[in-house]
């Protein structure tokens, strides 16, 4: 599953938007430097996240919406198309994300 897909399957289960959760989690006081044990214990508590889906909401949060180069089209099962990550709700995504 790439990143991308991580970040749709999150907006799916909670009913907001990768970008509404990184505000909501900054509001918080959460952002560059937290520890990813509050964060995945707030998204487990209050959205009922599993692991996976609450890093992959830890990486937006803590680093923001790019992802390593090296994933973007490698063919491999995180490969993603775009090293941007698009958090502003999967049925506005443009091709390519």
């Amino acid at each position: 599953m790439s990143f991308q897909a991580y970040l749709d399957a999150v907006e799916t289960k909670t009913g907001l938007t990768p970008r509404q959760l990184v505000e909501l989690a900054h509001a918080k006081g959460w952002g560059p430097g937290t520890k990813a044990t509050p964060i995945v214990e707030w998204l487990r508590d209050d959205y009922g996240l599993g692991r996976g889906h609450a890093m992959a909401m830890v990486h937006v949060i803590t680093k923001g919406d790019t992802v390593d180069p090296k994933h973007v089209g490698s063919g491999g099962a995180h490969a993603d198309p775009s090293a941007r990550l698009w958090l502003d709700g999967k049925d506005s995504k443009p091709a390519g994300y």
